[in-house]
C-alpha cells in the first residue's frame, strides 16, 4: 500500500509520492452527480465519453500551503482593486472592458504550481471550469485503507458548496439589479453540448432550478437583441453565466450578447472587465514587480505575499530577445491573451522558428516553476503524473481547491489516471 523509500520533508509530499491507492467511490460519485432525476445517466455518460475527466485518487496538500494560497488570493484581489493597477490594465484592453456594472466575476480560478518554497501562481482564469464537477467529486471519496482514515474525515465545508455557488449568482445579480427578481438565467457557450465540461452546465442549470430560478443552457446564436432586451425563444434574459472564451465578445456570433451587455440590459458574469483585470497575462508582469506595486501604494505585507507567490514575469520585447534566448531554460513563454495552455512554450524546448514567432510580439516570459509530482496506479502499473492546483474563488475568498493531474507540457484531460482530483488537506 505505502512506498516509504526516500520520503520528502512533509506529510503531504510523502503521501503524494507514496500513497497511490484508489479513493474514488464510483457509487458515491453517481449519487452526487445524479441527485436529481433529470440528471440520471450522467455518471455513466461521463465514464463513456470523458474517461479521463476524473482521477480515481486525491492530491494531498499541507495546511500551511493551503493557507498561503488563501492569503495570496486575498492579496491579489486587494491589489487588483487598486486604481493605479486598474487604469494600466484597462488602458490596454478593448473599450468593452471599461464598463463597470457592479458584478465582480464568478468562478475565478487561481492556478498554482507547488514550488520548493511553496505555491506559485501560474495564471488566473475568469471563467474557470470544473467547480461544480469538483464539488461532486470531492464528496465521492473514501479512505483507501484503515491507516489513512485520519485523512478522510468528513469536511463540513463541502456539504454547502452549491449553496455558496448559488449565493454567488444572487450576489452578482444584486450588485447590478438590487432587489429586482432575477428572471431567466442562461448558461452560454459556443456549441454547449460539444464542450468537454458540458456535464457541468447541466449541474449548474439543475442547481439554479432547484432553488427556484428558470435556467437554460444556450448557444449564442440562439440569442436575439431586440427593443432593448436580450431574448431566447421569446423569453427575456435576466442574467448570463458566461462560459465563452471570446473574452471581449468580439466575434460576430456573439453580437447580440455584446449589445445586451454594453447596454446594461443583462447581468453578465464573468465579464470582459473581469478578464482584463484578472486574466490577461501581462498583469503578471505588474504583479511580480515589487517596486511598481510599492509606487502604487500596495501595502508592504501584500507586496511580501505577492513576491513569495507570483513568479518573476517580463514582457518579451525585441530589446530583451537576446538575453531571454540565452536564459531560455529558466523561462516559460505564454501569449498575453491565451488561455488553457494554448501556444505556451517551455524555454528548454524552444526552436529558433518558434522563437521568431515569440519575439514578434504578444508574449510574456514567466520564471519556470515545474509542477509537483503524484504517484498513482493505472491498471496495476505505478505511474508518475504532474499536477497543478486550482483555487476557485469569489470576491477574494477561496471556495474550493481541486487538482488537475496530467502528463505532457500543460494540463489536459487525455491522461490515463489523470483528470480532476480532490484536495485532501493534511497537517
Amino acid at each position: 500500500m505505502m512506498n516509504t523509500t526516500a520520503l520528502p520533508l512533509n506529510t503531504a509530499e510523502a503521501l503524494n509520492l507514496g500513497c497511490y491507492c484508489r479513493t474514488l467511490s464510483t457509487d458515491k460519485l453517481q449519487g452526487q452527480l445524479e441527485k436529481d432525476a433529470s440528471l440520471a445517466g450522467m455518471a455513466q455518460d461521463i465514464a463513456r465519453t470523458r474517461p479521463h475527466l476524473f482521477s480515481s485518487t486525491v492530491v494531498f496538500l499541507s495546511q500551511p500551503v493551503v493557507e498561503q494560497m488563501r492569503l495570496a488570493v486575498q492579496a491579489l484581489e486587494r491589489v487588483m482593486a487598486q486604481p493605479a493597477y486598474q487604469s494600466q490594465a484597462l488602458a490596454r484592453a478593448p473599450a468593452i472592458a471599461r464598463h463597470d456594472f457592479g458584478p465582480l466575476g464568478m468562478f475565478m480560478g487561481y492556478d498554482f504550481h507547488l514550488g520548493a518554497l511553496g505555491p506559485r501562481l501560474i495564471e488566473v482564469n475568469t471563467n474557470a471550469g470544473g467547480a461544480m464537477l469538483n464539488a461532486a467529486l470531492s464528496r465521492a471519496q473514501q479512505s483507501c485503507c484503515e491507516v489513512m482514515n485520519w485523512a478522510f474525515q468528513p469536511d463540513p465545508t463541502l456539504v454547502g458548496l452549491e449553496d455558496a455557488f448559488f449565493e454567488m449568482f444572487t450576489s452578482e445579480w444584486r450588485s447590478q439589479r438590487g432587489d429586482a427578481p432575477m428572471g431567466l438565467v442562461i448558461i452560454v457557450d459556443d456549441d454547449p453540448a460539444a464542450q468537454y465540461l458540458a456535464p457541468e452546465f447541466e449541474l449548474c442549470r439543475q442547481m439554479l432550478k432547484q432553488r427556484g430560478l428558470d435556467a437554460r443552457i444556450v448557444a449564442p446564436e440562439a440569442l436575439e437583441w431586440r427593443d432593448g432586451q436580450l431574448r431566447v425563444d421569446g423569453s427575456v434574459v435576466g442574467m448570463v453565466y458566461n462560459r465563452l472564451t471570446d473574452f471581449y465578445l468580439a466575434e460576430p456570433a456573439h453580437g447580440a450578447l455584446k449589445s445586451a451587455y454594453e447596454a446594461g440590459a443583462v447581468v453578465m458574469s464573468p465579464h470582459p472587465r473581469a478578464h482584463a483585470l484578472h486574466a490577461e497575462k501581462r498583469n503578471l508582469v505588474a504583479l511580480s514587480d515589487t517596486a511598481l506595486l510599492a509606487a502604487w501604494g500596495v501595502s508592504e505585507a501584500d507586496r511580501a505575499l505577492l513576491a513569495a507567490v507570483v513568479p518573476p514575469t517580463v514582457q518579451v520585447t525585441p530589446e530583451r530577445a537576446e538575453e531571454l534566448w540565452a536564459q531560455r531554460r529558466q523561462w516559460f513563454f505564454k501569449p498575453e491573451s491565451g488561455y488553457g495552455g494554448k501556444a505556451v512554450y517551455r524555454g528548454d524546448k524552444l526552436t529558433r522558428r518558434v522563437w521568431q514567432d515569440i519575439t514578434s510580439g504578444g508574449f510574456v516570459a514567466q520564471a519556470m516553476v515545474p509542477p509537483s509530482g503524484r504517484l498513482i496506479e493505472v491498471d496495476g502499473v505505478q505511474t508518475d503524473l504532474k499536477f497543478d492546483i486550482r483555487a476557485y474563488a469569489y470576491a477574494g475568498q477561496v471556495q474550493l481547491l481541486a487538482a488537475r493531474m496530467y502528463t505532457g507540457q500543460t494540463t489536459n484531460f487525455r491522461t490515463p489516471g489523470g483528470g480532476f482530483a480532490p484536495v485532501v488537506i493534511v497537517p
